[in-house]
């Protein structure tokens, strides 16, 4: 039975049609991407499908067992009206666990004394239910949760009002991973998040027991966790099966069979045409053409109606359901025929150019022994490191380690706390900020262009500042709209058309593909693979990373809050599994030093409040088998058989509950 169906669905906002006829089906182990060119309709689409919303027309069907949980994708007006503590909010998930504790247990007393089937009814609900909100672990898993997501213990006892919008965002997601809904619906999950913790959250859903549908703009986040793609269009909605990267092969290879089937049917109806133009004026000739004009006519009305690609599917002229038709004349079937549109019009797309007015050093850049902060705030060191022409360097780390301060330290607005850096002859650089805080908020976007060239010395006249941001999507008033009133993907646009006017042989970018589309995100990432020059890019997007970066420079705790800038020579799938060989060398090396320590001597270790949790829950589990090997006993020795297969399937649940918090309990003692 699936867990939620659309039929017929169509959303419209006064005369204008966000989408139309939208059919789809939600299965109970779906994990679907929807993807699709901004403001085509996907939050619109997330908002009907989580209840949020009602669709203008047709029916969105719920199974009776489908919970929804859905992640916004902004959260500002979130938990403005509680006083509660992160911590706090995550707890309230479990504000019945203990009473659940407390009746399970007298149960069991129950079970041991007069048993029944009532009793051993209830008891299996409630040790089902009890397990499935994590009442064994609840306080380990709301440990790992938010920690997974970045936050630190000291931002636990933070109240919820006074969190920033991504913090908020990133509490809004734990809280939904807690609560375990069947069907789970993120909406650009991975913002906020850095590299580690969408590592994090990927690893999560590849294990989620229920639906996945979910809108990203990481490319990479998506080839990880979703084997189907909603595709959501100007012509409706299309399912693809695969991860992203197979979408892409499929959607490719359809639109190149369709645009074959289009041109040969185009060449058809213009063939036809002609043969009717030169006979129908023939005596001899005139009855075949004016018939050959009526099946035409024909043809072109269902074509008109159907569209040419599902006209072409229909095997007869029944299926078409076009009914009785006037024959056109010969003027009106060839204004027909040029009016039939290719079957995929492309969407607006993002034009720009980055091209080095002059060539740099050999090595561009350089520095050693830096230490990067601010007074009394330093953020990290560096040992040495490079990066020469044509080299693309990404910098990976934890958000707030530093890395946007070191952007600037080499633009040289922040001076290093220690050390020195060295720029190479002829290097002249282009600075993307991701704040994009250096645009005047009160300037229209026309007047921003304009001023940024003057101020690299370039003239540019209002007709060419048009048609220069035309090649950035601001068309028409868009150029007239004020910096304030851009939306993050409009603002990373006008930093590009800003960016590119430089002539710049050296490129600092800062999260270059927040806010883009996917579509924009490609034609980025072609320029940037174009560039002649040198990259050294802060990125949270791992697709990019993946295709450009010929070196990764990592900051890296060493203990103490601190880190250090380590660079890695090589491609970011060669860093991966070389990160993935360091950490199963060190965890083996420090089971080897534990084992012989504990070999000599058993040391006593002060558990954390999980540990005792987890111990007191193995406690309560092992008194349970107890009572249980009791009734059980008791049922076999006065054969009702019944009882005991009921008892037995309840004994092998709790013994592999009772191995599990075992197995929990042992790796965390292991990392105390």
């Amino acid at each position: 039975m699936s867990t939620l169906t659309l039929h017929n669905v169509s959303q419209s906002f006064g005369a204008f049609d966000v989408f139309t006829g939208i059919t789809a089906r939600i299965e109970p182990d779906s994990r679907i991407g929807l993807v699709g060119p901004n403001g085509i309709g996907k939050t619109t689409l997330l908002r009907l499908i989580a209840g949020s919303s009602q669709p203008t027309t047709g029916t969105i069907s719920l199974h009776s067992s489908t919970r929804i949980g859905y992640l916004h994708q902004e959260a500002m007006e979130a938990f403005t009206q509680t006083t509660r503590t992160l911590h706090e909010e995550m707890l309230l998930l479990y504000a019945n666990v203990g009473a659940m504790e407390s009746e399970m247990r007298a149960l069991e007393q129950q079970m041991a004394e007069a048993p029944s089937d009532e009793i051993f009814e209830r008891y299996s609900e409630l040790q089902e239910y009890f397990e499935h909100i994590g009442g064994y672990d609840y306080e380990l898993r709301i440990e790992q949760t938010l920690s997974g997501l970045g936050f630190k213990p000291e931002h636990y006892t933070l109240p919820l009002m006074h969190l920033s919008g991504g913090q908020k965002t990133r509490a809004l997601l734990a809280r939904l991973l807690l609560e375990r809904p069947n069907l789970l619906i993120l909406d650009e999950p991975t913002n906020h998040l850095d590299i580690r913790a969408v590592q994090w959250l990927e690893k999560t859903l590849a294990n989620w027991k229920g639906a996945l549908l979910i809108v990203s703009h990481d490319r990479f986040f998506l080839d990880h966790v979703v084997n189907t793609i909603w595709e959501l269009g100007r012509a409706g909605l299309h399912a693809f099966r695969g991860n992203y990267t197979a979408y892409i092969q499929q959607r490719d290879a359809k639109r190149a069979a369709e645009m074959t089937a289009y041109e040969r049917e185009m060449e058809r109806l213009r063939e036809e045409l002609d043969y009717i133009k030169r006979n129908i004026a023939r005596a001899s000739t005139n009855g075949m053409a004016v018939g050959r004009l009526r099946r035409l006519s024909r043809d072109l009305v269902a074509i008109e109606e159907l569209g040419l690609i599902d006209y072409k599917k229909a095997k007869s002229w029944s299926e078409t359901g076009v009914g009785g038709v006037r024959p056109y004349t010969v003027m009106e079937a060839e204004a027909a025929i040029k009016a039939i549109p290719p079957p995929h019009t492309p969407n607006a797309r993002l034009h720009m150019s980055l091209n080095s007015s002059r060539l740099s050093a050999e090595k561009v850049l350089s520095g050693r022994d830096l230490v990067i902060g601010y007074p009394n705030t330093p953020l990290f060191s560096t040992g040495e490191f490079s990066l020469h022409r044509g080299e693309i360097a990404a910098m990976l780390g934890s958000n707030g380690t530093g890395k946007t301060t070191f952007l600037k330290t080499l633009m040289g607005e922040i001076a290093p706390l220690a050390g020195k850096i060295h720029l190479g002859i002829n290097v002249k650089v282009g600075y993307f900020a991701q704040a994009h805080d250096s645009f005047d908020p009160d300037k229209s976007v026309i007047d921003t262009l304009i001023e940024h060239a003057e101020s690299i010395g370039k003239r540019m006249t209002p007709g060419e500042a048009r048609k220069y941001l035309a090649l950035y999507l601001f068309r028409g008033e868009d150029v007239f709209k004020q910096v304030s009133m851009l939306s993050g993907g409009e603002r990373g646009r006008l930093a590009l058309a800003s960016l590119s006017l430089h002539g710049a042989n050296v490129l600092l970018l800062d999260e270059p593909t927040n806010h883009l589309d996917i579509a924009a995100q490609e034609v980025l990432q072609e320029v940037l693979e174009n560039f002649e020059g040198t990259i050294l890019m802060v990125s949270h997007d791992r697709y990019l990373i993946d295709r450009l970066a010929t070196q990764i420079w990592s900051l890296q705790e060493t203990g103490d809050a601190e880190f250090t800038l380590h660079v890695f020579k090589g491609t970011y799938e060669e860093y991966l599994a070389n990160q993935s060989t360091e950490k199963a060398e060190a965890k083996e090396t420090r089971a080897a030093e534990k084992r012989a320590v504990q070999a000599g001597r058993v040391t006593d270790k002060r558990k954390s409040e999980s540990v005792r949790h987890l111990e007191s829950q193995i406690h309560m589990l092992e008194g349970a088998l107890r009572e249980l090997e009791t009734v059980l006993e008791k049922a076999s020795n006065a054969g009702r058989m019944e009882d005991v297969a009921r008892l037995g399937e309840q004994y092998a649940s709790t013994q592999a509950r009772l191995e599990m918090l075992v197995a929990d309990w042992a790796n965390m003692a292991e990392t105390t």
